[in-house]
């Protein structure tokens, strides 16, 4: 008899702000899945992944889920997660009027002040830090003074150069340019980094987490589960009576609105064609789907709002339900 091969089962959550709450809903769904399959009440979406990887609102998510207790084990479930943004978004994206004047809505200076979320950061992660995170992770974040790509994980953080507190991992990937301020952040051995948000180049970071995994770990797609949630978008159509004369100011906008959602759907079509070549496309999963019923700004957190994404990403869950179901039965078999 040939011998199963153990997956290398990987999460990766895209970025969204608020709208993380869409994901965050889909993972209560699967962590419920999980629990009821294994006949295990106190599961974990981190004891069913062997590496999360999140960018911005996804990084924030990752960092909950791999939060150990007193325990060493998942000190959060998944409820937990979503409650953060539910009992937290509407102060991380109050504006006041002084900072409405003197940012002119975002044109000047940042839209929000940052401390409302330093100060949730602070509260969920303390001064855990990166290296004593339970699995390992990928989260990106770009270095403005050095123009390079950076990616925290809990392989490298072993070396105090490159291990962070996970409170200002969390900030650095969520430093949205124009909603809140860049982000400078220090190693433990006192290196100072100057960062913004993952998504300006890694919005869905599931190809970054696949290209980690096969370069330090070894596994091939063919040896690999990938979960890959979105979270969830309108696509606004642009005319082509409108856009042929449309100059620098007019394509700004829209130019990084298309920039955005087609880098996210290029990682998806290259990670579909690659399962699809080894025979495994029941082994790539990817949840992003259009919204019906919330509101699609990032830093809509008004309470209307912030029930009606909840409400989206438990409808989401049921749509996807069967496909759920059968990537549950992928997690389960490789523990």
């Amino acid at each position: 008899m040939k011998k199963r091969t153990k997956l290398f089962r990987i999460l990766s959550i895209d970025g969204g702000g608020i709208r993380g709450i869409i994901p965050g809903q889909i993972i209560v769904s699967l962590e419920k899945k999980i629990q009821t399959r294994t006949k295990r009440a106190d599961a974990r979406i981190a004891d069913y992944f062997d590496l999360l990887a999140g960018t911005s609102t996804g990084g924030i998510l990752t960092c909950i889920y791999l939060t150990p207790g007193d325990d060493n084990k998942p000190k959060f479930s998944a409820g937990d997660a979503v409650q953060l943004y539910l009992n937290r978004g509407g102060e991380i994206f109050d504006i006041s009027i002084w900072q409405k004047l003197k940012s002119a809505g975002g044109l000047l200076d940042e839209k929000y002040n940052v401390s409302d979320l330093q100060n949730s950061l602070k509260e969920y992660f303390g001064d855990l830090k990166l290296n004593q995170l339970l699995k390992p992770c990928l989260i990106p974040a770009y270095e403005i003074f050095a123009r390079e790509a950076k990616f925290f994980n809990k392989m490298d953080a072993k070396n105090e150069m490159y291990d962070f507190y996970v409170r200002d991992v969390a900030r650095a990937t969520s430093a949205a340019p124009t909603y809140f301020e860049c982000a400078r952040i220090q190693s433990m051995t006192g290196v100072q980094y100057f960062l913004v948000d993952g998504g300006v180049f890694a919005n869905n970071p599931s190809l970054c987490a696949y290209a980690e995994v096969r370069n330090k770990l070894g596994p091939k797609a063919a040896d690999m589960a990938i979960l890959s949630l979105g979270t969830g978008f309108v696509k606004t159509p642009y005319m082509y009576k409108d856009a042929k004369d449309w100059g620098l100011l007019e394509w700004a906008k829209p130019l990084i609105d298309i920039m955005m959602s087609g880098v996210s759907e290029t990682v998806d079509y290259q990670l579909r064609q690659m399962f699809d070549a080894v025979g495994k496309p029941n082994q790539y999963l990817r949840i992003n789907s259009p919204l019906t019923i919330s509101n699609s700004q990032m830093d809509n957190a008004s309470e209307k709002n912030l029930l009606a994404l909840k409400e989206e990403g438990t409808k989401i869950a049921e749509q996807f339900d069967k496909k759920l179901d059968e990537f549950v039965q992928l997690l389960i078999k490789s523990d």
